[in-house]
């Protein structure tokens, strides 16, 4: 059969959210190939430091196993020939390790499995990206309380189903945004802090080809097999800087389950962000604007647009993460003690919801830190509805004088009328006998101003930024 022509490198034409972040280089071929490296050197190392693999030979493959010595190109069409790239990785960093140490080539991949490289690998190409993603969600968390800080009491619109309900401030919305981005920075630490593990289990999940290298390197003073396996787990843990696990997980794949539901979290905290601003952009409300930039937001038919281009790309991320969240999740149910093709479906997935992920935070950070909150359009918006806004409040302050549907009745009638002839709702109800033997007209003016309706907002964002 004739080769295809060689494809060229994902460059991200059809993923901008993440092009050319740093969490794409995490998580790009190269980094997965040196992650996989980063757990074959591990675990000779960890092998040596048990007595089972000279120091000298753990030495020479830990300096070999650097991603630039290899064809990662190379290493992928050979993937095609055995279902993953880890045998051909092995082939040829034991070339690589003989041509300098012929003894030393002997102790590569002594006694793993593709898996155990893969997956450890996997861990820590996704360390690297979580750090990365939560670095940046704790920057935008900060912009976002220094806004919720200076707009504590900036009265807006609060609206619900799509409409205008009742007062609230933008400092409140800015803390809630916030807050989602603390939860999301809790989530991915808890992954970070014992949540990823190393892999090792060998070809069934037993060690037993760790273990049998180990008599055969050991001899006679080989340490007990449940010491000597637990000790090696201790030590690749310790070299990798990942959790130990219970057991093998080869087919046991809460590690990836854990990992996708904290991303989905993630993106879906950061999208909540994202469809808010560009609902508040929208040139009917106009309340906040991204950061301009040359040349940002640009059409190419309109060239009085600028388009609101930070939040669609966080939110295209938001709407991706989720979908593709569920597919490792979907890859629980995995069959026997190695998996042919649930293990092999995660790869993509993985990668994915880490660059997507990693790509709307990043993009967070300029959105938050460089949104601007227009008041005056804040205000005008909500004199929209001539105090309909505070339609609650007035039936709340009738209700005891009037009845509760007596008092809901009348607010909806006169809510009704002020909509209908654009009168104000003061002014409405100034016209009503039931009302203005209860409250003057000053007093209705004054119930009738959404600045002074808007509840705990202000101390419900100063406990949330204390």
């Amino acid at each position: 059969m004739t080769p295809a022509p060689a494809a060229q490198a994902d460059t991200g034409l059809l993923s901008p959210v993440r092009a050319g972040t740093p969490v794409e280089a995490a998580v790009g071929d190269v980094a997965w190939v040196q992650g996989m490296l980063d757990a074959e050197a591990a675990l000779v190392r960890a092998q040596a430091s048990l007595g089972t693999v000279p120091a000298a030979g753990a030495r020479v493959i830990t300096a070999a196993a650097r991603a630039e010595h290899f064809d990662v190109r190379a290493l992928a069409v050979e993937a095609r020939e055995t279902a993953n790239p880890v045998v051909g990785l092995v082939r040829a960093l034991t070339r690589l390790v003989a041509a300098e140490d012929r003894q030393a080539a002997e102790y590569v991949h002594r006694g793993s499995t593709s898996q155990d490289i893969f997956d450890t690998g996997a861990m820590l190409v996704s360390a690297r990206a979580l750090r990365l993603i939560r670095a940046d969600l704790a920057r935008a968390a900060e912009a976002l309380g220094s806004l919720a800080r200076r707009h504590r009491g900036t009265v807006m619109a609060g609206r619900t189903l799509a409409l205008q309900a009742v007062p609230t401030t933008f400092g409140l919305k800015a803390a809630g945004w916030r807050q989602l981005l603390l939860d999301a920075g809790t989530r991915l630490t808890r992954v970070l802090d014992g949540g990823l593990f190393v892999s090792l289990g060998g070809a069934a999940g037993t060690l037993a080809g760790y273990l049998e290298y180990a008599r055969v390197d050991s001899g006679p003073d080989a340490l007990p097999p449940p010491e000597y396996a637990g000790r090696l787990l201790d030590a690749f843990a310790a070299e990798t800087g990942l959790a130990r696990p219970a057991l093998p997980w080869h087919s046991l794949r809460t590690p990836l389950a854990d990992l996708a539901a904290a991303l989905a979290f993630t993106a879906g905290a950061l999208g909540k962000l994202a469809v808010d601003v560009q609902t508040l952009a929208r040139t009917e409300i106009g309340e906040v604007a991204e950061p301009a930039g040359e040349g940002r937001g640009a059409s190419s038919a309109m060239p009085h647009k600028r388009n609101p281009v930070l939040a669609t790309l966080i939110r295209s991320a938001a709407l991706q993460v989720p979908v593709v969240s569920a597919g490792l999740t979907q890859c629980l149910v995995a069959e026997d003690e190695r998996s042919g093709g649930a293990w092999h479906a995660e790869w993509q997935l993985l990668r994915e919801a880490l660059r997507l992920t990693g790509g709307a935070a990043y993009t967070a950070v300029e959105l938050a830190e460089g949104l601007t909150v227009h008041a005056d359009r804040m205000a005008a918006n909500l004199r929209l509805t001539g105090s309909q806004v505070v339609s609650e409040r007035i039936s709340a302050r009738l209700s005891p004088r009037l009845g509760k549907e007596t008092a809901r009745s009348l607010l909806a009638q006169a809510s009704a009328r002020a909509a209908g002839t654009g009168v104000p709702l003061a002014q409405v109800l100034a016209e009503l006998p039931l009302v203005t033997e209860v409250f003057s007209r000053e007093q209705l003016d004054a119930l009738c101003d959404p600045a002074h309706y808007t509840g705990a907002a202000a101390e419900l964002v100063d406990r949330a930024l204390a």
